[in-house]
């Protein structure tokens, strides 16, 4: 019987190793397959200890995650991802064959337990066994008990290790899966229809970024991954469908950062007959309803590795709503509208703001934007009102035809949501697209813009960066911590 409880150093390995598969040779002349079959079971180990009764019959399964041998009366914990129970097992009460079986048995191991509950003298909730069976056994000793992972190459290309080791890692993700189920239901309970639409597109469009190009062998042409839904989307306004939202990844070729992944989880929603400030107050009260289900209220504390709180983000309703152009005043300075270009460039330097030679005006403002506005907002903040050229699909404002009526949901110094009054004149959307291209007209979504000639219906839409939105719910300061499986450079062998 074994009681690792931390990963050992590479000249004790082999050792271990060669122990382990002599257990599961000796599994086999004991007429136990180490690798068994489907097991029933009543419970699972974390609710059964959430939920418990004494004196009942029980069946569950798990991976022993802890072993205390005391002769020929042991416990042990086993574990899955819902949490653990701890287990009694006595030579006597299973029988000489089954002990020779449990003898076997190592930290890792996967087993099915069939007992009775009972509560020790402690009052720890237990399972007195009558019977174990082996269900797969584990030929690698388990990451360290008491340290977890915490070699970030272990941690993120062996990401099974983390779930076993780190209990964080497996809060988060599970807050993942149930936060994403309920933006589904939400948004289904408001009548929003969830659709599917082409990953493989041959032309992509509904952002500016960059593509990751393939080949289709049977139709002979250059293919993409899509980079946003956006466009087929706003097809099916035009088809009818007043309502609809999807849930679904998205991929970019840049870079990859704390913010970053190529590979990304987008929601995008679409209302007929709404506007962006509806769309605002939608995804307000969605996000205070996360936070409020599943944080335990509207102050997101964030901790550091020692758990120390190293910011709180108040998501108290209303959430504040301010014009772009009124933030980036107040922090570049009250006349910086009023400067030319070249003084705007000027006032850069003086401000700390990087800006490159070939930069546009309005791109030099969304510098300033996003370094001494975007970056420090740690409470919600709706930007409001952006310059036509940042968001080309938008519809433009009445009022002033430089601006669009848009948000920039900003919370935790990263962009959340964009939404926006969606842009349903063709005409004007084919010389925005067209000046977006410049001379890759190529580039325009043909397709989309004769759909747009059949009518599109004024709407909202909105995306959400479902992996931003999970990191800063849940405290994550990476969103290599909120992706399964993020994209890394191969390891060199």
């Amino acid at each position: 019987m074994s009681d690792e409880t931390e990963m050992p150093p590479d000249e004790d390995l082999g050792a271990l190793l060669k122990v382990r598969r002599e257990k599961m040779e000796s599994l086999r002349e004991l007429g136990i397959d180490p690798f068994g079959k489907g097991y029933p079971t009543t419970h699972s180990p974390g609710p059964l200890r959430a939920h418990f009764t004494e004196g009942e019959a029980v069946r569950l399964a798990g991976r022993i995650t802890a072993l205390r041998d005391m002769g020929k009366s042991n416990f042990l914990d086993i574990s899955d991802i819902n949490g653990r129970i701890q287990i009694f097992v006595n030579q006597k009460q299973i029988g000489e064959e089954q002990w020779a079986a449990y003898k076997q048995l190592d930290i890792g191991d996967w087993i099915g337990v069939s007992g009775e509950t009972f509560l020790t003298k402690v009052g720890e909730p237990s399972v007195k066994a009558d019977e174990i069976t082996v269900l797969s056994k584990s030929l690698r000793p388990m990451p360290s008990k008491w340290h977890g992972v915490v070699d970030p190459q272990i941690k993120y290309r062996q990401r099974y290790l983390d779930l076993i080791a780190n209990e964080r890692s497996r809060e988060i993700f599970k807050k993942r899966c149930l936060m994403v189920a309920e933006i589904r239901r939400y948004l289904q309970e408001r009548d929003f229809f969830e659709v599917e639409t082409p990953m493989l597109q041959d032309v992509p469009g509904g952002a500016a970024a960059q593509p990751f190009e393939t080949r289709h062998n049977a139709l002979g042409m250059d293919m993409f991954l899509r980079i946003a839904p956006e466009l087929y989307l706003k097809r099916l306004l035009v088809g009818g469908f007043d309502k609809v939202f999807e849930l679904n990844r998205s991929f970019r070729n840049e870079g990859i950062s704390r913010r970053h992944n190529p590979e990304f989880t987008m929601l995008e929603a679409y209302w007929a007959y709404a506007d962006f400030e509806q769309m605002a107050d939608l995804v307000e009260d969605l996000i205070c309803h996360l936070a409020e289900k599943y944080c335990g209220g509207l102050l997101i504390e964030h901790r550091d590795a020692e758990g120390n709180v190293t910011k709180t983000i108040d998501l108290s309703r209303p959430w504040k709503r301010a014009p772009y152009r009124d933030l980036v005043a107040g922090a570049a300075g009250p006349d910086w509208w009023d400067l030319t270009p070249a003084q705007r460039r000027d006032r850069c330097g003086e401000l700390g703001v990087e800006i490159s030679a070939d930069m546009e005006d309005y791109e030099v403002s969304q510098q300033v934007f996003e370094k001494l506005v975007e970056e420090k907002a740690i409470n919600p903040v709706f930007v409001t009102h952006v310059s036509k050229e940042l968001v080309p699909l938008a519809k433009q404002n009445a009022g002033d035809d430089s601006l669009v009526d848009v948000y920039e949901l900003i919370i935790n110094g990263a962009e959340i949501s964009p939404g926006y009054s969606e842009l349903n004149d063709p005409d004007v959307q084919r010389r925005r697209l067209e000046e977006q291209a410049g001379e890759e007209i190529q580039k325009i979504d043909e397709d989309f813009l004769l759909a747009l000639e059949y009518g599109m219906p004024p709407a909202g839409g909105i995306g959400i960066g479902i992996d931003r939105l999970i990191m800063m719910l849940t405290g994550a300061e990476s969103i290599r911590d909120v992706v399964l499986f993020p994209q890394l450079k191969r390891k060199e062998a």
